[in-house]
């Protein structure tokens, strides 16, 4: 009977329910030691049993924190038959896991889109009860598979249920309930049982200040209840209280109980092996079994609650401490827990333990497992005698910190393992980690010194990727030295590389020989379709506004992460994707490729990267006239995307007819370090625009100068007409905006053909030619209409009122039935319309093949069909 908790027993009873009609959903339960967490999870493994749930458990251990997926080994060990129906790479990274074979060296996160498969194919047959307690200690890789599941079920019938201790575990975007203590009334009717007498039992409930342990501890305890007004909180003086009746014990008993704590499996084979080492036996377990502080089964020993299994670690003197792990570590087969339990006995450098570990934390490394492969080899670095070997463990170390989002830590790793002499590859390993956290930083300019400095001595591949970086970093910071000095060793490697040295040359405004570099290598990668080019060829294809270039790289990019299920890299590159289709005019599906950017950057923990998606997105906004939302979006922009923001602010403010506050932001921007970006260069054409429209044309002329040189350059048709309508605004030639359209008409960002049709309509309207100017203004508004470009519709819709011409009122919020659909339900209906089976779709979503079928009956109705044949034969998906 569970006394005070009928809220939380109402919310979670609502979670099963939904379940039962294959809806999902995940809670946090959270609370303070001994509140009451795990028998809430027990009621709720009882509740969801008598429905025919499916129950799968795990329950988090201090001492396997860091052990590399051991709670996802117990939790899946119970259902691994099913693993061989999931897709092969899916299931062959849960076989890495679960140590029964498959293939290692997968990205983590393909191990948690298994997870997710996994308990969806489960819940086909009946629904599932995912239940971990003390979450807390769950070691941090099947936290972040299990999360990553959490955030991502919809519609499958799974219910996670995590437990954990307050101010502890980062569960971000899940629902949670927060465990208070009982009420003096419910407090009374847990003691009523034990008939205690009234006085005592009202300084019990007093002194036990509402949490349930200590009322059941406290009446239970034979010595004298401690001073209502003592200055310990109430888990400390549980644990003082178990400290007693450890050391009322007998010393053999204790020593049981130290081993069992230290083990934290409860596994009685090996307790009763180390015990013997230590003079004890599993027999000397019993007083401690009647005594209530542990539970014997057939093969497990479970104490009843952690308080009690750290109470008999934390009791053991040091000495014996060492000596309880050394007899574990030879009682133990298995290399990963052996090698714990060596490290923990061993206080002074020793190269064999040192080797050991160093290896465990390889084999987390090759499992995805980057957290607990750091703290392995930072452990192994403390034990490891040789300077030199130490710090390259510690570099390594360092890599994996990084690896797994701990910036901090791996700066701090980094830092010390560059203080020791060494190898070319040792410096070159450190310089990569300083690196990226310098860049995660905002210190760009600093962090392609550290590369390229570190490049030297490297394994010449090494060295080629590390000088590419330092190129990139460098085009960020503005500095066109550092850029041309990464281009000169890659070339001095033999390795010459066209867009390091297009980039520098770009950023000296040497804009036809930068243009020829880049074109270069995007065509060379189009045409050979080499995987390992393909991001750098994206990148300079973007520099030279080639938005049919950048959308084919990166959807044979992304289709290679897709596959491969290399999820976290999907967020960046489904940004430059946004960023392309929305240039294309297909604001639609820039947003989708944006909202599944953000969920997986959300999912994966690649926080940082959802700022600069956003910026991606606040472009849309500008263009929509969406001012709340464009600000919002650009908030939080990092110093990378920072000039991109101010753009994307500019023209919002252009649309609305803040001209002056346009051309404030763009030139500000124009003076800044972030001078040189192609997003800036693009701007230059609101610049020139914001200034005629406040009489201020003379400001247009230096910005626009640069903006034809780098338009003529690159040769695309929208960018020299674009030109042409700038120098056309300048001049006041109509010609000049008849020669813009010509050039338009090849094709390319029909957003910017839409404004050389508003701006020529205007021209001709002023010079009353209100026959051609209505043609034009008419292009114009429906272009703007098509984009829900809105305030520039409405300045369309104006001009074609001024000379008599039927404007019509604003377009519906959705004539297109696309626009009905969420960004999810687009994604997932594209593919469907294309013949992609729901599972197949699962895959390449990283969904389960429920929610695919979720958002398929949902998107149905919206689009007018039943069914897929239905949708196949839609006009809109062509």
């Amino acid at each position: 009977m569970l006394y005070g908790r009928a809220a939380e027993q109402e919310a979670v009873e609502a979670l099963l329910t939904a379940a039962a009609s294959r809806r999902s959903g995940a809670v946090v339960i959270r609370g303070e030691a001994g509140i009451g967490k795990s028998a809430l999870a027990d009621w709720t493994a009882s509740t969801a049993a008598a429905r025919g749930f499916r129950i799968l458990r795990v329950t988090g251990v201090e001492s396997e924190a860091d052990l590399a997926y051991a709670g996802l080994v117990q939790l899946l060990w119970p259902v691994q038959e099913h693993i061989a129906a999931l897709p092969p790479p899916q299931a062959d990274a849960l076989r890495a896991v679960l140590g029964t074979g498959g293939a290692t060296g997968v990205d983590r996160f393909l191990n948690a889109l298994a997870v997710l498969t996994l308990l969806t194919e489960l819940a086909d047959r009946q629904p599932v009860l995912c239940l971990v307690d003390d979450a807390h200690w769950v070691d941090r890789a099947t936290t972040e598979a299990l999360l990553f599941t959490a955030r991502r079920l919809a519609a499958e019938g799974v219910v996670m249920v995590f437990s954990a201790r307050t101010g502890s575990f980062d569960a971000a975007g899940l629902a949670e309930l927060h465990l208070s203590r009982l009420s003096d009334a419910d407090a009374a009717r847990v003691l009523a049982a034990r008939k205690l007498p009234a006085a005592l039992a009202e300084r019990i409930i007093a002194e036990s200040g509402g949490n349930p342990l200590a009322l059941v501890e406290f009446a239970a305890s034979p010595a004298p209840q401690p001073d209502p007004a003592a200055p310990l909180p109430v888990p400390d003086r549980l644990t003082g209280l178990f400290h007693a009746q450890i050391a009322g014990l007998p010393q053999r008993t204790r020593t049981m109980l130290s081993l069992a704590a230290a083990e934290g499996r409860g596994h009685l084979p090996t307790l009763a092996t180390a015990g013997r080492a230590l003079g004890a036996t599993l027999s000397d377990l019993d007083k401690a079994d009647r005594a209530g502080l542990i539970c014997i089964t057939t093969d497990r020993v479970v104490f009843r609650h952690p308080m009690i299994r750290n109470a008999a670690y934390h009791a053991l003197a040091p000495s014996r401490r060492l000596a309880v792990h050394a007899a574990l570590a030879a009682a133990i087969d298995d290399p990963d827990l052996r090698v714990r339990h060596l490290s923990a006995a061993t206080t002074e450098p020793h190269e064999p333990t040192a080797a050991d570990l160093a290896a465990a934390a390889s084999r987390a490394h090759a499992r995805g497992a980057y957290a607990s492969a750091a703290h392995l080899y930072e452990r192994a670095a403390r034990l490891t005698p040789d300077p030199r070997r130490r710090a390259e463990r510690r570099a390594r170390a360092a890599e994996q910190a990084l690896a797994a989002g701990d910036t901090d830590h791996a700066e701090t790793l980094a830092a010390d393992a560059a203080t020791t002499t060494a190898d070319g590859p040792h410096r070159a390993r450190v310089a990569r980690v300083r690196a990226t956290v310098a860049f995660e930083r905002e210190n760009p300019g600093h962090a392609a010194l550290l590369l390229i400095d570190g490049a030297t001595g490297a394994e010449p591949d090494d060295a080629a990727e590390m000088l590419r970086l330092a190129a990139g970093y460098g085009w960020f910071s503005g500095d066109p030295a550092t850029v041309h000095t990464a281009a000169a060793r890659l070339d001095a490697l033999g390795l010459p590389d066209d867009t390091a040295t297009g980039m520098a040359l770009l950023i000296e405004q040497d804009y036809p020989a930068g243009v020829r570099r880049l074109e270069r290598h995007v065509r060379r990668t189009l045409s050979a379709g080499g995987d390992p080019e393909r991001i750098h060829a994206i990148y300079a294809a973007a520099l030279l506004g080639d938005d049919d270039a950048v959308l084919e790289l990166t959807a044979a990019e992304i289709e290679k992460y897709r596959r491969q299920g290399l999820i976290g890299r999907l967020p960046k590159v489904l940004q430059n994707r946004c960023t392309a289709l929305f240039r294309a005019g297909r604001p639609q599906d820039a947003a989708a490729a944006a909202a599944e950017a953000v969920t997986i950057a959300r999912d994966t923990g690649l926080l940082r990267r959802i700022d600069e998606i956003e910026v991606a997105l606040a472009w849309i906004a500008a263009a929509e006239g969406d001012e709340a939302r464009c600000r919002e979006l650009v908030a939080d922009a990092t110093d990378t995307s920072r000039v991109a923001a101010a753009c994307a602010l500019s023209l919002l403010d252009l649309g609305l007819g803040r001209d002056e506050e346009a051309l404030r932001r763009l030139e500000a921007a124009h003076a800044g370090p972030g001078h040189h970006v192609t997003v800036l260069t693009t701007s230059m054409p609101d610049l020139v625009e914001a200034a005629v429209r406040i009489g201020a044309a003379e400001r247009a002329e230096e910005p626009l100068r640069r903006f034809e040189a780098w338009a003529h350059a690159s040769r695309r048709p929208w960018a020299e007409a674009v030109a042409l309508r700038c120098r056309a605004l300048l001049t006041g030639s109509p010609d000049l905006y008849a020669d813009a359209l010509a050039l338009h008409a090849k094709g390319g960002r029909p957003f910017e053909r839409a404004r050389t049709a508003l701006l020529y309509g205007e021209r001709l309207r002023r010079d009353r030619r209100a026959a051609e100017a209505r043609e034009h203004l008419t292009t114009a508004l429906r272009i703007f209409e098509e984009l829900r470009a809105r305030p520039w519709a409405e300045r369309s819709r104006g001009e074609l009122r001024a000379i008599g011409a039927p404007a019509g009122p604003a377009r519906p919020a959705a004539p297109n039935p696309l626009d009905r659909l969420t960004p999810q339900e687009l994604q997932v209906t594209r593919l469907a319309a294309e013949g992609h089976t729901s599972r197949e779709i699962a895959a390449r979503l990283f969904l389960s093949r429920r929610t695919v079928e979720h958002h398929l009956y949902r998107a149905y109705p919206k689009l007018g069909v039943t069914s897929r044949r239905e949708l196949a034969r839609l006009s809109i998906f062509g």
